[in-house]
Parts: C-alpha cells; sequence; structure tokens
C-alpha cells in the first residue's frame, strides 16, 4: 500500500471550513495516513495567526502582565472551530493547562507550540484517527539543533505502530523534555521528517497555492505554476524568497528520495508542483524555472593590489566576519577585489567595528560599506544548455532603467544572482521574469 504525508498550513486549516477541506482531500485517498498540521492562520487580511496570539500572551504573561486579551481571542477562535466541527474535544482543560503554565512558569517555545498541539489534536478527533504528540517523536540535542538519527528512529516507531495519525507541526522536544520549536514555519520540516520516517512514496505539503509559482504574483500577476522542479532549484529559490515552503524541509525528504508535491486545499484537483531528486524524463518548460528574491542585504567590497598573491586573503576576512557574530551570504570576487554580502540586519551596529577590524588585518587600498542592496537569483537547470540567458536579463534590466550593482553565478550554473538597489526590487523581478517565462 502506497503511503502518502499530508502537511496542512495555517491557511489550509485557518477555520472549521477550511479543517472540512483538508478532512475531504484526506479521506478522498486511503494512503494520505499521516497528516502534520499548522496552527490556525489568517482567516482575512486583518486576521491575526493564532501563533502570533500565542506569542503576545507569551510576552505579556512573562513582563507580568495580564494576557487574557489575547488569550480569550485564540479561546474564542478554537471555540468556534470545535464548535462548528462537532468536534469531541476537551478544549477547556486544554486551555487552562496553557493558562497555567502561562501564570506559572512561561516558556516561550512552550507557549508557542500549542497552536500546533491543539489544531492536531482537533484535527484528529474530528477524524476518528490517533494523535501524536511532536514531543515524543521529534528530538533536538542539548545545543538545540535537530536530532536526526533520533527523531527518525522515534518517530518511524511511533509511525509504524498506527495505521493513521495526527502529528502538530513546529515543535519537538530537548532532552531534559522541554518543548523546542523550529524556526516560523517549521511545520514543513515536520512533516518532511514525517515522511522520511514513515518511508512515503510522496510528501503532500497542501497550501493556499496551486503549487510554486514561477516568482511573486504579487509584483509579477502572470506568475504561473512550475509543473517540476528538482529539490536543488526549490531550495534556492525558498532561500531567495519563495515563500511555499520552508527552505529546511528539503532535506530529510532529498536524503530519501521522497517526491514533495505542493497542493492547493481550496483547489484539490489542481496538480500542482512536484518537487523531484531529478528531472529525468520530465522536460523543463524553458531554461528557467523561477525568479526570487530579497531586500535587506550588505555589500563590503575590499580591493587590494594583488590580492590574489596574498594567501589566507580571503580566509582572514571572511574570519573577521565570523568573529562579529555575521554569516556571509554572498561572496563574488575578482583578481584585486572581494565583495562579501551579509544581512543588514546582522551587520547592523557593528560597520564601523568590522571596518577597522578589516583595514588594521588586513590593509586594503579601499574598503566601502554599501547597504540598501537586494539580491534577485534567477534559477533553472536549463541554463547549463541554453544559450543567451544570461544576455536577456541583463538586457532586461537595461532596458527597465536597473542599474546591477553585483553579478554572482554559482559553479553549477543552476543560478545567476543579480544585485540591485532595493528601490529597483520590484522593476527588476518583473524585467527579468517577462524575459525568460
Amino acid at each position: 500500500m502506497r503511503t502518502i504525508v499530508a502537511k496542512f498550513g495555517g491557511s489550509s486549516l485557518a477555520d472549521a471550513d477550511q479543517i472540512r477541506k483538508a478532512a475531504a482531500i484526506l479521506r478522498a485517498d486511503p494512503a494520505r495516513r499521516f497528516v502534520v498540521v499548522s496552527a490556525p492562520g489568517k482567516r482575512c487580511r486583518e486576521d491575526t495567526k493564532i501563533t502570533d496570539l500565542l506569542y503576545r500572551c507569551y510576552e505579556l504573561a512573562a513582563a507580568g502582565a495580564d494576557f487574557s486579551k489575547p488569550f480569550g481571542t485564540l479561546q474564542a477562535r478554537y471555540d468556534a472551530i470545535v464548535r462548528e466541527l462537532g468536534a469531541d474535544y476537551d478544549l477547556d482543560a486544554e486551555l487552562a493547562a496553557i493558562r497555567a503554565q502561562l501564570l506559572s512558569a512561561p516558556q516561550r517555545d512552550y507557549t508557542a507550540s500549542r497552536g500546533e498541539y491543539l489544531n492536531a489534536g482537533i484535527l484528529a478527533s474530528f477524524l476518528g484517527v490517533p494523535f501524536l504528540d511532536a514531543a515524543q517523536t521529534v528530538r533536538f540535542d542539548a545545543d538545540g539543533r535537530l536530532d536526526q538519527a533520533a527523531t527518525d528512529a522515534l518517530l518511524g516507531a511511533a509511525l509504524a505502530g498506527v495505521e493513521r495519525a495526527v502529528l502538530p507541526g513546529f515543535y519537538g522536544s530537548m532532552p531534559d523534555g522541554t518543548i523546542r520549536t523550529f524556526s516560523r514555519g517549521g511545520s514543513d520540516v515536520t512533516g518532511s521528517l514525517a515522511a522520511r520516517a514513515a518511508r512515503a512514496d510522496v510528501y503532500e505539503n497542501w497550501t493556499d497555492v496551486s503549487g510554486v509559482l514561477f516568482t511573486d504574483p504579487r509584483i509579477f500577476p502572470e506568475a504561473a505554476p512550475i509543473a517540476a522542479m528538482t529539490y536543488r532549484e526549490l531550495r534556492e529559490l525558498s532561500y531567495m524568497g519563495a515563500s511555499v515552503l520552508h527552505e529546511d524541509a528539503v532535506f530529510p525528504v532529498r536524503s530519501a528520495g521522497i517526491p514533495i508535491n505542493i497542493r492547493n486545499t481550496n483547489r484539490p484537483d489542481d496538480p500542482g508542483t512536484m518537487i523531484l531528486p531529478a528531472l529525468n524524463d520530465v522536460q523543463p518548460t524553458g531554461a528557467v524555472t523561477g525568479v526570487a528574491g530579497r531586500r535587506g542585504f550588505t555589500s563590503v567590497f575590499v580591493e587590494k593590489s594583488m590580492m590574489n598573491a596574498e594567501v589566507g586573503f580571503g580566509a582572514r576576512l571572511l574570519a573577521i566576519f565570523s568573529e562579529h557574530g555575521i554569516s556571509f551570504e554572498h561572496c563574488p570576487t575578482g583578481i584585486d577585489t572581494m565583495s562579501v554580502v551579509v544581512s543588514s540586519a546582522q551587520i547592523a551596529g557593528k560597520e564601523t567595528a568590522v571596518a577597522d577590524q578589516i583595514r588594521r588585518e588586513l590593509r586594503p587600498d579601499a574598503l566601502t560599506i554599501e547597504p540598501g542592496l537586494a539580491m534577485i537569483a534567477v534559477v533553472g537547470h536549463g541554463m547549463v544548455s541554453a544559450r543567451g540567458v544570461a544576455a536577456r536579463i541583463f538586457g532586461a534590466l537595461a532596458e527597465a532603467g536597473v542599474n546591477i550593482r553585483m553579478i554572482d553565478q554559482g559553479s553549477s550554473e543552476l543560478n545567476i544572482i543579480v544585485g540591485v538597489n532595493e528601490t529597483d526590487f520590484e522593476p527588476a523581478i518583473r524585467a527579468i521574469s517577462a524575459s525568460c517565462r
């Protein structure tokens, strides 16, 4: 029998009507044996996500302030879901336990995790299947990093013992039993871990769009879903801003060769996007698979004559950033030049200290720090064999009046990354997308 792990995002479980849609999808295919859930998301643009309400409750409780208002909003949301579904779920007891924790010893990760915990319990009750607590099956080590081996063993054993189950996403536990969460959107990672542990045939990730789009439709409305792509292409696009799937969700399934299918809860008949180890027999629709980008970068430009002959120059330069707790994002170089592109948020307030140390230790001929940079990635396996892709990209940017501040191409030729002024970000996305679709 085939096994599918289905993960539903917050928009797919925002209220009772959405949960009914998810339940219908699960019942439509017996292979969908295991489901991972997020906390309820926004029902409309003006709404508040349950996880944000929980974080607000924690902040107020930790400060010794009254958290009854956000907690009351949260309670009303879940009351409506349970009532409208007619689920046999003891919500009052669970909310009382959360309130007691907030009053006695508030813990940030524990509080934030309760959105997924409650939603999974409600859905399990509604479906009439077992609930598996992620605190018992997803493990972090003493340093707070995911323990992949322990998680695979615990989760695999738990899933092997049941025919069907609902599992909350986003969190697990530390060796001492305390709750630890992934970064926001981490329910995608839990779904990927469950697919690996269950040796699933497919990992379905249900959201509110019919697959991964070519680019951001808010900037380029003509963006269409991508039929198929590779793990590596998804990783590149997710890192650079494509927000359909958490960037770390690729790793557990990639090593197991499990395909990911991004689907739309509101349009379940749409095929969505398949993410595969390799395209093989799937014919790419063009040289470029997708375009994604992010604002918020700073470039540190260093110039020094005969830099290429100075052994260890690059290593010493990057070590300075490491000493200040700054990770580098990109590092384009020339014979006598080297640019280190970093997150503006990470370097904020440290610019003078970093510059002084570079001048003191490396004695460059010139050093400039330029904030306000946006990075745009043009990604596609087809670019390796297609001619003229770069020419089209740069020509389109020139026609749109966009000044290119940086170009970086990976050795695999999977992507071309272009740096532009943040003010040119949206015009650049539109120009590149129109030239490559």
